[in-house]
Parts: structure tokens; sequence; C-alpha cells
């Protein structure tokens, strides 16, 4: 089975798997919603990536948008993804960084032996 990012399928084969026209495909690469990779010969090569991508883009074209708007939301998603991505790393590295700023904690407790507790009531000592 193919990895997810890896390029196997010519253009009549995605056009079929996405539902568009193969034509469909073309004009999506020329508005840079698609990049495709190439074979030596310069024919396209789609990933399943790639199929996914053109799903959503047909899902955003059939909620109404036109391709100026759907470039503007792929983008926005992107970014998005990218931003919770660095979130959770944010996160993780804060995590971390309390985790050992507690265990420095616990090295530098020093027990302390009780002697005795001292009160103290009307200026006057009384040991307990």
């Amino acid at each position: 089975m193919p990895e997810f990012n890896q390029a196997v399928y010519v253009i009549s084969v995605a056009a079929e798997l996405a539902g568009v026209h193969p034509q469909t495909l073309r004009i999506y690469e020329r508005k840079g919603l698609l990049r495709p990779a190439r074979t030596g010969g310069g024919s396209r090569r789609y990933s399943d990536a790639d199929i996914a991508q053109l799903q959503r883009i047909q899902e955003l074209t059939n909620e109404g948008l036109n391709l100026a708007g759907v470039t503007r939301v792929l983008e926005l998603e992107w970014k998005v993804a990218r931003l919770e991505a660095e979130l959770s790393r944010t996160r993780s590295e804060a995590a971390e960084t309390v985790a050992d700023t507690h265990r420095q904690y616990r090295r530098d407790l020093v027990p302390v032996q009780q002697a005795a507790v001292v009160l103290y009531r009307d200026g006057k000592r009384r040991r307990t």
C-alpha cells in the first residue's frame, strides 16, 4: 500500500477518485490549489493526500465558495493546523519544565527535625 503522500495516481484515476473531471484538476493546479508531483517526463502523479485535498475543495465549492474563497479557507486551515501543533509542542515543553522544576524543589528540600514546639502567649514562652 502506498504512503499517504506518495504520488501514484495518474490524472484520470485521481479525477475519478475525487469525483471530478480531469480538466478540473488542471484548473485547480493553475489556481495553486493543488500541486501534484511530476514524473521525469512531466506527467502528473497524485497521492492520497492530493485526493483528500481535492475532496476538501469539492466540499467547499459545494457549499458555495468560489476558488478564491476556497484558497483562503485552505490557507487558514493550514495555518490553524500549524498553530495547533505549535501550541501542543509548547504545552508539552511547559509541562516538562514544570516537572523538572518540581523535581529540583524536591532535591532542595532538607528534612527538619522537630525538637519542640514553642508557644508564645501574653509575652511568655511555654514549651509543649
